[in-house]
């Protein structure tokens, strides 16, 4: 069989194993602080996206001592490709959180947030693995691996627009905490931390499309598909650094360590105390929140007073274990003597 040219260049062999190790670490480190601070809904998506990027780079080790491995070299593509946007989905989660922290300021029914941009994540990924594959396993020029490489510049593309609404959607956020003096210490560093992992995922987006356009045409062959195809360290720069610089900062600015696991307990218009209420409260159809998604009837018409809980605190318990806002208090699992010990406040 004729030698099959799969990568333009000469593979480097240690930086896939240093990048995975690093990853890997990141990883597990997240795991141990969901367990600490029971976030597992909110960031589980930090574990997936890293157990597939860890397995991407590990693979792209592999394939570099076996660069002729179709099997390999298709695996690790498709996988570093595929690990970005589960990455992703950890920020909307945490914005979602933020946003039931912050009710009084939600733009719209924050678990309507989630759903949108997991739905469009999903697309997303759907488009990079499909065309990830049909690039891998067609020689550069074929039309079937230029159409691969359509799908996968349709993917970043739509990537990239889905973080700048994600930003145009945290500075929203953001403004109206200014505005109303809310910008507590915990919510300034959920904030910086979204602001800066979201440009992450951007300039990644950015140098993806930046190969894309370059690589998938008719007039690539696999010696010369545009500078940034022919030269290695455009990858380790532009995608393996910022999401290593990206879980890392998940780690020091972990949203548990910031913001309440209860979904019942936000942050009072004072700034600083937080009381438990009944939770988002939308009594619409639940079709009606997939359509309307801000809530422009209820906007024109009036929004619902059973659902602005926050206007009447003193129906509500004040959280007597400290403030997130405050730096006092911390999520972490319930101990039997504090259960029985609400128990017996209950009874009494």
């Amino acid at each position: 069989m004729p030698k099959i040219d799969l990568y333009p260049y000469s593979p480097n062999r240690v930086l896939p194993a240093i990048f995975a190790t690093i990853i890997a670490l990141s990883l597990s480190l997240h795991i141990f602080q969901n367990f600490r601070y029971r976030f597992w809904r909110i960031t589980f998506f930090l574990i997936w996206g890293g157990l597939v990027f860890t397995s991407g780079w590990i693979l792209r080790a592999i394939s570099a001592q076996h660069p002729e491995n179709l099997n390999l070299y298709i695996s690790q593509t498709v996988l570093i490709l595929a690990g970005p946007p589960i990455y992703a989905a950890a920020e909307y989660n945490i914005l979602s959180r933020l946003m039931i922290y912050l009710p009084m300021h939600a733009a719209l029914n924050p678990n309507r947030v989630v759903l949108l941009f997991i739905y469009i994540g999903v697309a997303v990924e759907s488009l990079t693995a499909a065309g990830a594959s049909k690039t891998a396993t067609n020689p550069p020029g074929t039309s079937k691996h230029v159409s691969g490489g359509t799908l996968i510049s349709v993917s970043l593309v739509l990537q990239g627009v889905l973080e700048l609404f994600f930003i145009r959607f945290v500075w929203d956020l953001h403004r109206r905490c200014k505005r109303t003096k809310m910008l507590a210490p915990n919510i300034r560093s959920v904030f910086i931390m979204l602001y800066g992992t979201s440009s992450l995922i951007l300039l990644r987006c950015i140098f993806r499309a930046a190969e894309s356009f370059s690589k998938y045409r008719k007039s690539c062959n696999s010696l010369n598909c545009g500078n940034v195809t022919n030269n290695e360290w455009y990858l380790y720069v532009f995608e393996a650094a910022p999401m290593v610089v990206y879980t890392v900062w998940l780690n020091i600015i972990h949203p548990g360590r910031f913001l309440p696991a209860n979904p019942k307990r936000y942050l009072d218009p004072d700034g600083q105390t937080e009381l438990e209420g009944p939770g988002w409260i939308d009594n619409r159809p639940t079709w009606l929140t997939f359509v309307d998604l801000f809530d422009v009837r209820g906007a024109m018409e009036g929004r619902d007073p059973e659902a602005e809980f926050w206007k009447r605190p003193e129906e509500l318990r004040r959280c007597e274990d400290g403030s997130f806002a405050l730096g006092t208090a911390i999520n972490r699992r319930r101990h039997v003597g504090d259960r029985e010990g609400k128990r017996l406040e209950a009874s009494d």
